[in-house]
Protein backbone atom coordinates (compact mmCIF):
# COMPACT_ATOMS: atom_id res chain seq x y z
CA UNK A 1 0.00 0.00 0.00
CA UNK A 2 1.38 3.39 -0.94
CA UNK A 3 1.93 6.22 1.51
CA UNK A 4 -0.88 8.18 -0.12
CA UNK A 5 -3.29 5.27 0.22
CA UNK A 6 -2.32 4.82 3.87
CA UNK A 7 -2.85 8.52 4.65
CA UNK A 8 -6.20 8.61 2.81
CA UNK A 9 -7.36 5.45 4.59
CA UNK A 10 -6.40 6.77 8.02
CA UNK A 11 -8.05 10.12 7.27
CA UNK A 12 -11.24 8.39 6.07
CA UNK A 13 -11.29 6.17 9.17
CA UNK A 14 -10.85 9.15 11.49
CA UNK A 15 -13.50 11.17 9.64
CA UNK A 16 -16.05 8.33 9.79
CA UNK A 17 -15.06 7.64 13.40
CA UNK A 18 -15.77 11.29 14.22
CA UNK A 19 -19.21 10.86 12.66
CA UNK A 20 -19.84 7.76 14.78
CA UNK A 21 -18.84 9.55 17.97
CA UNK A 22 -21.09 12.46 17.00
CA UNK A 23 -24.04 10.06 16.81
CA UNK A 24 -23.15 8.44 20.14
CA UNK A 25 -22.91 11.85 21.81
CA UNK A 26 -26.15 12.93 20.11
CA UNK A 27 -24.58 16.06 18.68
CA UNK A 28 -27.37 18.38 17.60
CA UNK A 29 -25.89 18.90 14.12
CA UNK A 30 -26.20 15.13 13.57
CA UNK A 31 -29.33 14.01 15.37
CA UNK A 32 -31.39 17.07 14.42
CA UNK A 33 -31.25 16.22 10.72
CA UNK A 34 -31.78 12.51 11.47
CA UNK A 35 -35.04 13.40 13.19
CA UNK A 36 -35.93 15.74 10.32
CA UNK A 37 -35.34 12.94 7.79
CA UNK A 38 -37.65 10.62 9.75
CA UNK A 39 -34.95 8.20 10.92
CA UNK A 40 -36.35 6.46 14.02
CA UNK A 41 -34.53 7.36 17.22
CA UNK A 42 -34.11 3.65 18.01
CA UNK A 43 -31.88 3.33 14.92
CA UNK A 44 -29.42 6.04 15.95
CA UNK A 45 -27.18 3.87 18.16
CA UNK A 46 -27.03 1.21 15.44
CA UNK A 47 -26.07 3.80 12.85
CA UNK A 48 -23.24 4.89 15.16
CA UNK A 49 -22.14 1.28 15.62
CA UNK A 50 -22.13 0.73 11.85
CA UNK A 51 -19.94 3.80 11.31
CA UNK A 52 -17.63 2.89 14.18
CA UNK A 53 -17.24 -0.67 12.88
CA UNK A 54 -16.51 0.65 9.39
CA UNK A 55 -13.94 3.05 10.77
CA UNK A 56 -12.16 0.31 12.70
CA UNK A 57 -12.41 -1.97 9.67
CA UNK A 58 -10.64 0.58 7.50
CA UNK A 59 -7.78 0.73 10.00
CA UNK A 60 -7.58 -3.06 10.30
CA UNK A 61 -7.53 -3.13 6.50
CA UNK A 62 -4.11 -1.51 6.59
CA UNK A 63 -2.86 -4.88 7.86
CA UNK A 64 -5.55 -7.26 6.55
CA UNK A 65 -6.63 -5.87 3.17
CA UNK A 66 -9.75 -8.00 2.80
CA UNK A 67 -11.13 -6.49 6.02
CA UNK A 68 -10.48 -3.00 4.67
CA UNK A 69 -12.22 -3.79 1.40
CA UNK A 70 -15.25 -5.18 3.21
CA UNK A 71 -15.36 -2.21 5.59
CA UNK A 72 -15.07 0.25 2.72
CA UNK A 73 -17.84 -1.49 0.78
CA UNK A 74 -20.04 -1.44 3.87
CA UNK A 75 -19.38 2.27 4.39
CA UNK A 76 -20.05 3.05 0.73
CA UNK A 77 -23.42 1.30 1.05
CA UNK A 78 -24.08 3.14 4.32
CA UNK A 79 -23.39 6.59 2.90
CA UNK A 80 -25.23 5.89 -0.36
CA UNK A 81 -28.16 4.95 1.87
CA UNK A 82 -27.68 8.23 3.72
CA UNK A 83 -27.83 10.15 0.43
CA UNK A 84 -31.03 8.31 -0.50
CA UNK A 85 -32.51 9.10 2.92
CA UNK A 86 -31.71 12.80 2.51
CA UNK A 87 -33.19 12.84 -1.00
CA UNK A 88 -36.36 11.06 0.14
CA UNK A 89 -36.75 13.68 2.88
CA UNK A 90 -36.40 16.36 0.17
CA UNK A 91 -33.59 18.01 2.12
CA UNK A 92 -31.61 18.67 -1.04
CA UNK A 93 -29.35 21.20 0.64
CA UNK A 94 -28.11 18.44 2.97
CA UNK A 95 -27.00 16.04 0.21
CA UNK A 96 -23.36 17.23 0.36
CA UNK A 97 -22.99 16.12 3.97
CA UNK A 98 -23.09 12.33 3.45
CA UNK A 99 -21.05 12.84 0.27
CA UNK A 100 -18.29 14.41 2.39
CA UNK A 101 -18.01 11.08 4.22
CA UNK A 102 -18.52 8.92 1.13
CA UNK A 103 -15.75 10.54 -0.93
CA UNK A 104 -12.77 9.65 1.29
CA UNK A 105 -14.05 6.11 1.77
CA UNK A 106 -14.31 5.66 -2.00
CA UNK A 107 -10.83 7.17 -2.37
CA UNK A 108 -9.42 4.77 0.23
CA UNK A 109 -11.04 1.84 -1.55
CA UNK A 110 -9.78 2.97 -4.95
CA UNK A 111 -6.25 3.72 -3.79
CA UNK A 112 -5.49 1.29 -1.12
CA UNK A 113 -6.47 -2.26 -1.02
CA UNK A 114 -4.69 -4.38 -3.62
CA UNK A 115 -6.76 -7.03 -5.34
Amino acid sequence: MSTTATIVTIAAALWVGFSAVSVFLRATWVVGPLAEYGVPRSWWPWLGVAKAAGSVGLLVGLFVPVVGVLAAIGLVLYFVGAVVTVLRARSYGHVPFPLLYLAPVVAALALGFPG
